[in-house]
Order: structure tokens, then C-alpha cells, then sequence
């Protein structure tokens, strides 16, 4: 895709009036340069905005928690899976975190459950914000001192924001539908690919982002799954997320993912795969009467697999491909 100077500086000084800095602050810097969360927020953006930044070549949470403790980190920049892992692994309580401020979360979606369960063992805000690659890549962020569990914060300076329906009209408050976005960060379009650059921004210039979001009253937003991921069961969408974050709850759940699997009568169902914590067990049948005491009947997981480790690309986002390729 094609990222201007503009559209990188330009939203370099959008994200300075959600994300503010001080010149005492000292953020870890997990996530690879290569990929546009590392290059602009952490990078481009930290480096802009005067903040000391501590690197590592991978991601390693020993390694991390030493550079938190060492270092005096007040910025945890992370994605989904190093938040679970602050969440629940063991080794967290082995260092002083005391000095993490914020653990910010971006490159997927973030469940309220993991958030507030991360909040409470690290004393700190949990935030996360929204963006992708062709919107340079950040158009919402949370204010620290304003986070609402399962939001990705409100859209930043400079930004227009829709949420429209199939049928193309704009959603009322707290209705999902396709969140649509413009502003000085949207792409040029895609490289050599016309086709696929008229597909995703409008005459208007509106950048269909794919994504399944709402608004509350307040103008937080929250992002419900990609459209491309939603499980069609029987008429009715499941998003994957939902279930993901619900599953992260039971406490024998180290990891989870969930996909749609073809099916004859129902045309999809919900098929979850799990790795177990350490030492615990259970049961595909109490993991399916754990979710079912939570969600509506077709929101139901169907289906099981245990396996040793859910796959995940560098930024942290489940490759659910590999998944169905099972």
C-alpha cells in the first residue's frame, strides 16, 4: 500500500492528543519496526514525542519483566497475547512492576475481562487503541484515566468516523455496523492495485475498514470482530472475539481462538481451539457449558481441540488460516 510522509506525520501529531508524554516517561518497545504499530506508535511516535525508549530484538517476558524492573518502565506497549501473559502467567510476580503506568494494547482486539484482570494484578491503566496499516495506522486511542473495559478509546484529532449498515445507512448509537473512516491518515490506496483501492475507499474518501464496530452516547468505540471473521450460524453473526475473550476467562484457559467450521445445516459453526494452563484440566463438554451459561444459544462454541499453542503472526494476531488449514 502507499503511506505517505504526510499521512505518517500527519498522524503522528493526531495520536499527541490522546497519547501524552511526559519527559520522565521510559517505554519497552516489544513490537518489530517492520510492522506499522512498531514503526509509527513506537518508534516514529515515542521518538517525536521526546520519551526514552527500551528495545528488544523479540519478544521474551522474562526478559521484559527484568527491563520493566531495571529500567523503571512507565509505558508497556503490548498486543492481545503479552497482555494474557501479564495477566496470568506466573513469572509476572517474580519482579517490581510497579513503575508500568500503562499497558497499551493494539493489533487486535483486547476483551474487557483481560483488561480489567491485567488493571487489577499490575496496578496500572490497561488502554487500547485502533488502526490499521492503511490508516497510518492509528484513528482511536483511549485517554489513561478515561478507559472503558472493551473500548479502543475515541477517534482522534482530525478524524470523521461512520458506522453504516449493509444497506449503507449510518447506525444509531450502540448498533454495530462497518466502521468507516476519513481523515489526512488514510492511504493513498493500494500499490499497482486499483482495483482493489476503489474497493476499500469511496469517491468520498471514506476508508471501509472491514471492521464490526459500535458507539456508545459518549463517543467511545468499540470493535466487535472483522467482518471477514464473523461466523455465520444459521442467519445469525458470531463474532470470534466475543467468544475468544469469554473462553480467556475460565480459569484452566491459558490461550484460546475460535474460527467457523463449514457445516451442512447450519452453514457455520463455532469451533474453539484451547491451550491449558500448567498443572489444570478440563473437558471440552465443561468449556462448551462455561460459554453457554454466558451467550445466546447460536453464539454456542460447537466444537473443541486442545492443542499445545495457539498461532499467532509477530504483531500478535491469531492466524486463523493455519487454524482452518487443520
Amino acid at each position: 500500500m502507499i503511506l505517505t510522509h504526510d499521512n505518517l506525520t500527519a498522524n503522528i501529531e493526531q495520536i499527541k492528543h490522546v497519547l501524552k508524554f511526559d519527559e520522565n516517561d521510559r517505554a519497552l518497545a516489544i513490537l518489530p519496526f517492520f510492522h506499522i504499530y512498531g514503526m509509527q506508535v513506537l518508534m516514529n511516535g515515542l521518538l517525536a514525542n521526546g520519551v526514552s525508549i527500551v528495545t528488544m530484538p523479540r519478544f521474551d517476558l522474562e526478559q521484559s519483566l527484568q527491563l520493566v524492573q531495571d529500567q523503571k518502565i512507565t509505558w508497556f506497549f503490548a498486543v492481545p497475547p503479552i497482555v494474557l501473559a501479564l495477566a496470568k502467567h506466573p513469572l509476572v510476580d517474580q519482579y517490581d512492576t510497579s513503575s508500568i503506568d500503562v499497558v497499551f494494547s493494539g493489533a487486535a482486539p483486547l476483551s474487557a475481562e483481560l483488561a480489567q484482570e491485567a488493571a487489577a494484578r499490575l496496578g496500572c491503566a490497561v488502554a487500547q487503541g485502533y488502526g490499521m496499516t492503511e490508516l497510518s495506522p492509528v484513528s482511536h486511542a483511549t485517554i489513561i484515566g478515561e478507559e472503558r473495559p472493551g473500548s479502543s478509546g475515541v477517534t482522534i484529532s482530525n478524524t470523521e468516523c461512520r458506522i453504516v449498515d449493509l444497506e449503507g445507512h449510518d447506525c444509531d448509537v450502540d448498533a454495530d455496523g462497518e466502521l468507516w473512516v476519513r481523515g489526512p491518515q488514510v492511504m493513498k490506496g493500494y500499490l499497482n492495485n486499483p482495483e482493489a483501492t476503489a474497493e476499500t475507499i469511496d469517491a468520498d474518501g471514506w476508508l471501509h475498514t472491514g471492521d464490526v464496530a459500535h458507539f456508545d452516547s459518549d463517543g467511545h468505540i468499540y470493535v466487535v470482530d472483522r467482518i471477514k471473521e464473523l461466523i455465520k450460524y444459521k442467519g445469525f453473526q458470531v463474532p470470534p472475539a466475543e467468544l475468544e475473550g469469554i473462553l480467556l476467562t475460565h480459569p484452566a484457559i491459558a490461550d484460546a481462538a475460535v474460527i467457523g467450521i463449514p457445516d451442512e445445516e447450519a452453514g457455520e459453526i463455532p469451533k474453539a481451539f484451547l491451550t491449558l494452563k500448567p498443572g489444570h484440566e478440563t473437558t471440552a463438554e465443561e468449556v462448551q457449558q462455561f460459554v453457554a451459561e454466558q451467550v445466546a444459544h447460536f453464539k454456542q462454541i460447537r466444537l473443541v481441540e486442545f492443542i499445545d499453542e495457539i498461532p499467532k503472526s509477530a504483531s500478535g494476531k491469531i492466524l486463523r488460516r493455519e487454524l482452518r488449514d487443520r
